[in-house]
């Protein structure tokens, strides 16, 4: 469930408070205090069966006693009586319930439910939404409803605040009251038994009135929602996270080196990255975040450039940004020239600019407009400390002008009351204000992240076309008979088979029974060979000098065999030696070393693990994991966020190494980690890389254990099962999903259509897409929407796309909105009544309830379209429009209060 009945938590018309009291210090005597002092609108009824009046209103004995039915309901009853509340409120037919109890989750009688089972039980049935238990409520200041037991209320403003801590709700509302800081929303989650931070996503991020959404969180539930709200949710307003629990405590007990380096938190990093949301470190960092991102200045890059009349402050502000793996600019020679000739001799001539302490406002003025046109300066930050020379305000007032938002600008005014008329005049100019360097700089490195974050949200997986398709069947047959044979280890044969069906590189492996036959394979293979014990006890071969490379004949690949069997009896008696494995060598000299491996989170599924190899890896700090599944660009991005992109580049004379092959190999590792939910754990250590290619030298797989759960991806891999080939007047057309390379095609469509064709699809005249559209258009969420288009199969990336047709769901899989449009020579021939039948065939079969668009009136063709598949077609009072609309799904039995929809596509269209 998502956004369904939502309305009635946010924006109820009525509510009634069960367990209300006039008991000084209650729950219920505060809850109703501040339902009556916070300026709802709609009536309040107070429950309680032993009282006839409470807060000087009448009271009623139970649910079915009021005089009217309750949009929401607050209830601070005995846990043990919410089941049979929730129950008796559903009857009655409200939708959505604040469960302030506590006390829902602890274990009863065996054999016996959790209240928490029992209360969302009782809830089901009528779609009754529920928040909590065990919170502080919610506050929707808008609407004046305070539904909470805070010791105050919030004022009035844009951003929403969503938290899974009640105390600390109570602490940031007073921060916040404190500092003029309003809120659209505020919102204690508690226990999250049934609406979390995937459904306020897709609410709030909708939601007009909400200009950010910041969030304090300790778990993530249903991680597919989740990172499908949040991606949303980030293309409409910024989204800004503070996560408490930062230790990786899963990764202490992994036993692949992947599993071990790819801890919890750092998973958490990449599916932040991956949703291009924000995450910061402190609470207060939160409300810093919001203000600097809510003025929208245009990134251009990471480049900063610190103007300051005072060197101290400008230390700081550079330190912070060392310390955030910030970049300060570089400036030119002809920066430096420029700024020369306008400053005094003593001045830094470096970055940061330090302009000294006695500058004039000209001294200001023209240092800024020499490092705003500076071509390797991407934004400034202007910091000013009072002084008796010039009026702070002077400066701003003749500094403001030359601000015109072509890059970024920062602005820290340190002081109080000397500096305040100069930060209002920035304010109110839309320039983010800050009084430390630290909090100035840390609020650029803010900037940066998002925008890097941002980046990363227009990327969708997705492996386009492959020479060589992976053998996934192959690959799953070895690990189901591995399974079924009980073990938890594949062997180095079967790694190497699976490898191979990806298409990985690897070397020729075999087994030996016995040193004689070992040195008898050698031979075969030809020197030099790398022996390696074989033994399902052991995990980590070198651990115990079961490891030897470089052997150049039969009598040393003996003699290694037999220095293994000593040592393997010294250091682990309790192995198990079945064998060795023989493996050929190749010359890589001057190769890199690095990892690439694949481990289960237990929240967000795959993991994909990258970075520098070797017996020491988990020492080396070079190393960085991605959310599967990848395509191309984010597979580059991993690489980059490793740090390995240097040393892949060449270094010292090196040849730099075929960067490339190592995302292809990510590609399929990816793909492996999506196709195959019985491995569990894979590295791939060393994957040597040199400038002619990757070779997988050594890996290790192991098992899912019986019986227990795989998540899938946390973002939905693309969808290769529906493509197909069919056949259309006499041609071959190519039908299948869009995908993120399928941008720069569909702007040679869009490019390609007449102005008529545009205006009808679009309901305006356009001469082209812009970029950003294009962008969302083609890297969609396979969970919530789909796109097909249709290709003539031509070979490559120059086939051309003479057909699409698009549907966005609403987060609840109730109604989609679709959209068609079919290129000039193919209109007429049929096309658009295929494409149409397709998507109508998917939505059907995924569960959506109806579909629905719209067509301007003299699309006569479009609407006889949809009325031949069985649309019902009429004219929209006061418009030139027809709606469309085709029921595919029996809708739920149980009525439901209105949900918010997120129609993310045009819903025109162009038969």
């Amino acid at each position: 469930m998502s956004v369904r009945n939502l309305e009635a938590l946010l924006q109820p018309r009525s509510v009634a408070l069960i367990g209300a009291s006039d008991r000084q210090g209650s729950v219920g005597s505060v809850v109703m205090r501040n339902l009556q002092t916070g300026g709802f609108k709609g009536p309040v009824w107070p429950v309680n069966p032993t009282q006839a009046l409470i807060g000087g209103a009448t009271a009623w004995p139970n649910v079915a006693s009021l005089p009217g039915t309750p949009d929401l309901a607050i209830i601070c009853t005995a846990a043990a009586r919410v089941p049979g509340i929730v129950e008796e409120l559903g009857q009655r037919g409200t939708r959505a319930a604040i469960v302030m109890s506590a006390g829902f989750r602890q274990a009863r009688e065996e054999g016996v439910q959790t209240l928490e089972s029992l209360m969302l039980g009782a809830a089901k049935p009528y779609l009754l939404r529920i928040a909590g238990p065990n919170c502080l409520g919610v506050l929707v200041p808008g609407i004046g409803l305070n539904a909470s037991f805070a010791p105050g209320h919030a004022l009035t403003g844009n951003i929403a605040f969503v938290t899974q801590s009640g105390a600390l709700a109570t602490a940031m509302l007073d921060w916040a009251n404190g500092r003029g800081i309003g809120f659209s929303h505020f919102i204690s989650l508690g226990d999250v038994a049934d609406v979390d931070f995937g459904d306020l996503l897709d609410y709030l991020g909708s939601d007009p009135g909400t200009r950010a959404i910041l969030m304090y969180m300790e778990s993530v539930t249903s991680a597919r929602k989740f990172m499908s709200a949040a991606r949303a949710a980030a293309r409409n307003k910024p989204v800004i996270v503070v996560k408490g629990g930062r230790a990786p405590d899963a990764a202490r007990a992994a036993a692949s080196h992947t599993g071990a380096l790819a801890g919890s938190d750092i998973v958490f990093d990449a599916a932040v990255l991956r949703a291009g949301m924000l995450r910061v470190d402190t609470l207060e960092d939160l409300f810093g975040a919001a203000e600097t991102l809510a003025h929208g200045q245009p990134w251009v890059g990471d480049r900063l450039a610190v103007l300051t009349n005072g060197g101290g402050a400008g230390v700081l502000a550079a330190d912070m940004l060392d310390l955030g793996c910030g970049k300060l600019a570089e400036l030119s020679q002809g920066t430096l020239a420029a700024l020369d000739a306008c400053l005094p001799a003593t001045w830094s001539r470096g970055n940061p600019v330090d302009i000294v302490g006695d500058a004039p406002v000209s001294r200001y003025q023209d240092a800024l407009r020499i490092l705003l046109a500076a071509p390797e300066v991407d934004g400034v930050l202007f910091m000013h400390a009072p002084t008796a020379i010039v009026p702070a305000h002077d400066i701003a007032a003749a500094c403001l002008p030359l601000i015109t938002h072509q890059k970024p600008v920062l602005a820290c005014w340190l002081g109080g009351p000397s500096v305040a008329s100069a930060r209002a005049l920035f304010s109110t100019a839309g320039v983010p204000c800050f009084d430390a360097p630290e909090r100035s700089a840390k609020a650029w490195l803010h900037l940066a992240a998002y925008a890097r974050n941002q980046a990363a949200l227009r990327e969708l997986p997705g492996l386009g076309h492959q020479a060589d398709p992976p053998d996934a069947g192959a690959a799953r047959r070895i690990l189901e008979q591995a399974h079924a044979d009980g073990h938890q280890w594949l062997d180095a044969v079967q790694v190497q088979q699976i490898l191979q069906a990806y298409g990985i590189p690897t070397l020729r492996v075999e087994h030996a029974l016995d040193a004689s036959e070992a040195a008898a394979l050698a031979q075969s293979m030809g020197f030099p060979v790398a022996l390696k014990v074989r033994s399902p006890d052991i995990v980590h071969k070198s651990d115990v000098g079961g490891v030897e490379i470089g052997l150049t004949s039969a009598d040393e690949v003996l003699a290694a065999a037999s220095r293994m069997i000593a040592s393997l009896a010294q250091l682990a008696p309790h192995a198990k030696l079945q064998g060795f494995t023989v493996q050929a060598m190749a010359d890589r000299s001057g190769a890199l070393e690095l990892i690439a491996g694949k481990s289960s989170d237990p929240v967000f599924g795959p993991v994909i693990l990258f970075g520098e190899g070797g017996t020491a890896v988990e020492l080396n700090a070079r190393h960085a994991v991605a959310l599967a599944p990848l395509n191309d660009a984010l597979a580059g991005d991993l690489i980059s966020r490793s740090g390995m992109d240097v040393l892949l580049a060449g270094y010292r004379g090196s040849k730099p190494a075929n960067t490339a092959a190592v995302r292809d190999v990510l590609q399929k590792v990816s793909q492996l980690a999506c196709d195959q939910p019985l491995l569990a754990e894979l590295d791939i250590n060393p994957l040597l890389v040199n400038h002619r290619g990757v070779l997988a030298v050594d890996a290790r797989m192991s098992l899912r254990a019986a019986g227990a759960a795989q998540l899938p991806p946390a973002i939905s891999p693309y969808p290769a099962h529906l493509e197909t080939v069919v056949q259309l007047d006499g041609a071959s057309l190519v039908l299948r999903p869009i995908r993120p390379e399928d941008g720069q095609r569909l702007a040679s469509f869009y490019a390609d259509a007449t102005p008529g064709d545009m205006r009808l699809r679009f309901f305006m005249t356009r001469r082209e897409v812009p970029r950003s559209e294009l962008a969302r258009y083609s890297q969609i969420d396979y969970d919530r929407e789909m796109t097909f288009i249709a290709l003539l199969p031509e070979e490559g990336s120059q086939a051309d796309m003479v057909g699409e047709v698009r549907a966005v769901c609403d987060p609840d899989n109730d109604r989609a909105e679709f959209a068609i449009q079919v290129a000039v020579a193919w209109q007429g021939r049929g096309l658009g009544r295929l494409l149409l039948d397709r998507l109508v065939h998917y939505l059907r079969e995924r569960g959506t309830r109806e579909v629905a668009g719209q067509c301007l009136r003299e699309n006569t063709a479009m609407a006889g379209l949809a009325r031949s598949i069985g649309f019902h077609v009429r004219a929209d009072n006061n418009s030139d429009t027809f709606s469309m609309q085709l029921i595919l799904n029996s809708p739920p039995t149980t009525s439901m209060a209105p949900g918010v929809t997120m129609p993310q596509a045009p819903t025109s269209c162009s038969g």
